[in-house]
């Protein structure tokens, strides 16, 4: 269970109290703008996901958010659909206040750590050194999002901040924890919600909020600093679109991710 300001490992815990239930306390270090942050409450529900299942990963995550989570106590249910040698599948709710939050059918599996991908596409556009990168921790410190997660920005994506946004539906960063927790697969699924999203560079502004999420693990992260490309194909009629690929130090791709979000209308 976990508190304000506690490492991300006890900041996304949950403790079994019954046959595929769970309590959690979603913690308001990882907050964005008052919501709680759509790739943390992914990292609860793949623990509990993972504690019910005897496979070690959870290889495809497949989330609907429904309304907004709060910091503070929440319960975590799933509904075992498929247990088999290879892979398990459960439909895992988040509740409070007696409502269903989000919703994600979580298929696990186990990887083997040591094998060689026989097909790999060429990469996205490199992350600039981090010394090239922009750190946008805010300078007093604090208890948000930032302050949980080290991420330095390419500065060819950010010049939304300038009021001069790109033209380009793009997002580069590398990623890490800020409490020295390792990168692990748990860690994959904030990384693929951790960029702002890559409308804003499309003149959109405002708070982006998710409505669907699918992520996959592709491999297990070796320890490191990850790096995190975001894209997108279309905007229209308040509705965006945005792809996340994210890479270890080695360069494997380690997770991809395809959401669909909502962008606020102007004088709405």
């Amino acid at each position: 269970m976990s508190a304000s300001g506690s490492g991300f490992g006890e900041a996304t815990a949950v403790e079994r109290v019954d046959d595929g239930r769970y309590e959690a306390v979603l913690d308001p270090g990882y907050g964005i703008l008052g919501a709680i942050n759509g790739g943390y409450l992914m990292v609860v529900l793949a623990r509990a996901a993972v504690d019910a299942s005897p496979h070690a990963h959870p290889i495809s995550t497949a989330t609907n958010f429904h309304r907004v989570a709060k910091p503070g106590p929440a319960q975590v249910i799933v509904d075992s659909r498929k247990t088999g040698r290879t892979a398990a599948s459960a439909l895992v709710t988040l509740v409070q206040d007696d409502r269903p939050v989000v919703d994600a059918l979580i298929t696990t599996g186990t990887l083997d750590t040591a094998a060689e991908p026989i097909y790999a596409g060429p990469p996205p556009t490199p992350v600039p050194p981090l010394e090239e990168c922009t750190d946008l921790r805010p300078p007093t410190g604090g208890s948000g999002f930032a302050d949980r997660v080290d991420m330095r920005f390419d500065r060819r994506t950010m010049g939304w901040l300038d009021g001069t946004p790109s033209g380009s539906p793009e997002m580069r960063a590398w990623f890490r924890h800020r409490d020295g927790y390792e990168i692990d697969a748990f860690s994959l699924a904030l990384a693929v919600d951790a960029l702002p999203p890559v409308a804003l560079n499309l003149g959109a502004q405002g708070w982006a909020p998710t409505v669907e999420l699918t992520w996959h693990l592709r491999a297990v992260p070796v320890p490191g600093w990850l790096a995190v490309h975001g894209t997108g194909r279309l905007l229209a009629d308040g509705w965006f679109d945005e792809e996340v690929e994210v890479r270890d130090t080695t360069g494997r791709l380690v997770a991809q991710s395809r959401q669909i979000a909502r962008v606020p209308r102007t004088g709405s």
